[in-house]
């Protein structure tokens, strides 16, 4: 039992079922290790010892009488800190936001995880106020990919992608609101699905609008699946939320991908940046989905490159939130939000109308794309995990979405889309495979990916140092 902190989610509750371990063991062994390694990492930003094993103990009476919540009762979950927590304060990795006001509040994505049983291991760290593809704050500091520890781990979602590769944690809450899931998932070689926009509550709404998505993180594709499960019940909080699914995500997993037709995009028809190890990476995982019986070709989505859209919608959250705050507390902001705050309060109002009015057409044309094809697959990103503390890995500056044009394409469009890990680069970076589904269907993206994880299952590896 001394490595219980390698097991993965769907393990682990099997492991519960049959009375091998008890989630308090699990709750301690993860503990353990986030104390004697975290301090290379960095990326929990919370951690409450007394409040896990409290609720481990209560999970292991379930277990004990036969009456678990759900099937993840008692799994750890690392909470990602944009999350309202009740109890614990949810600093928005930002020294604006007061830590010592009431915290009496769960977003609902929380409050469907305590009532399935999931054990809080803690919070993990987050730019400030999620702005950017990277994970360091003027509060928490920089937080570090276990891969290479002076590579970024990417962001928003890096505590939790870190959590996750560092063994620290079997399961993660992430948010994408330009690829905060991916990114982050590609970098530090785990899963993560930015779900169908709506189909995981939110509350309170993400100020930078409505390509702000709630999603799970795992090392393993199943492990997503059976989260989702739990953070996909409804709540009326957000008037946007979706009916509940009606069945499982983990049905139809193992179905596989013969006959499905697929598009290959390997620059989505505008990326001139792709490194040349991530490219033949992704290329040689293409590959592998026709072996499986899929049925691929290489096709490109319509539209052109849509960051300008993008960019006029998430400028305008970063400035509806900062632009007319105090010079003291933009004093606090990381700067480059405060950078960015300050340059959107140049947008218009018929700039942002004209932005979603593209928005619509990009999507209609990616809409009726998608008709002919299953699934689409990209690489996640154009590059593997730079060096830590920098927004980009490009010598020129810029911002974070230029590196990342096959994520925030499909916040746009609001479809479910996934990156699983396809190998390493020959630095030993991870690298991430993009699958894309039609609106409404995780199943096919999740059953693509479960796949390529069989048949390449690359999210076994263990950092060097992790082991």
């Amino acid at each position: 039992m001394s490595d219980i902190w390698q097991w993965n989610a769907p393990a682990l509750s099997a492991a519960f079922a049959r009375r091998e371990i008890s989630p308090v063991e699990v709750a301690q062994s993860l503990m353990a290790r986030i104390a004697a390694l975290d301090a290379k990492v960095n990326c929990f930003c919370l951690i409450d010892p007394p409040a896990t094993l409290a609720q481990a103990k209560a999970s292991a009476d379930r277990w004990v009488k036969g009456a678990p919540l759900s099937p993840l009762d008692g799994v750890p979950v690392a909470v990602k800190d944009l999350l309202l927590t009740k109890g614990w304060p949810t600093l928005r990795g930002s020294r604006t936001v007061d830590p010592n006001q009431p915290w009496n509040d769960d977003a609902p994505v929380i409050a469907r995880l305590r009532e399935a049983g999931t054990v809080l291991l803690g919070k993990v760290t987050t730019p400030d106020h999620g702005w950017k593809g990277v994970t360091d704050s003027p509060l928490t500091g920089i937080t570090r990919n276990p891969w290479n520890l002076e590579k970024t781990p990417g962001g928003s979602s890096g505590g939790s992608s870190a959590a996750l590769a560092a063994r620290f944690a079997p399961l993660a809450l992430g948010t994408d609101g330009g690829g905060s899931i991916r990114i982050p998932a590609s970098f530090t070689g785990t899963f993560g699905l930015k779900p169908q926009f709506g189909r995981v509550p939110a509350w309170p709404l993400s100020p930078f609008g409505t390509v702000a998505h709630l999603g799970p993180m795992s090392r393993d594709v199943e492990g997503s699946a059976m989260l989702l499960d739990v953070m996909a019940r409804p709540d009326a909080r957000d008037w946007h939320a979706l009916p509940a699914p009606g069945r499982s995500f983990t049905d139809g997993l193992r179905q596989g991908v013969r006959g499905k037709r697929i598009a290959f995009s390997p620059r989505m028809g505008f990326a001139d940046n792709v490194e040349p190890d991530v490219a033949a990476l992704v290329a040689s995982a293409v590959r592998r989905f026709a072996d499986l019986g899929a049925v691929v070709e290489e096709a490109d989505p319509p539209g052109g490159d849509p960051a300008d859209i993008f960019r006029t919608l998430w400028w305008a959250g970063a400035s509806y939130m900062f632009a007319n705050a105090s010079a003291e507390k933009k004093a606090l902001l990381d700067p480059g939000l405060a950078a960015i705050a300050d340059e959107g309060k140049a947008i218009t109002t018929r700039d942002y109308v004209a932005a979603n009015i593209a928005r619509g057409a990009y999507a209609s044309a990616m809409r009726q794309f998608m008709e002919t094809y299953d699934l689409l697959l990209t690489p996640s990103l154009a590059v593997a995990a730079f060096d830590a503390g920098k927004v980009t890995p490009y010598g020129d500056g810029g911002s974070w979405p230029r590196w990342t044009p096959f994520s925030y394409p499909f916040n746009l469009t609001q479809q479910p889309a996934a990156s699983v890990p396809c190998g390493h680069t020959r630095q030993g970076l991870p690298v991430g495979l993009q699958i894309v589904g039609r609106w409404h269907d995780e199943w096919s993206v999740l059953q693509a990916a479960f796949a390529y994880e069989e048949a390449d299952p690359h999210w076994r590896d263990l950092p060097d140092g992790f082991a």
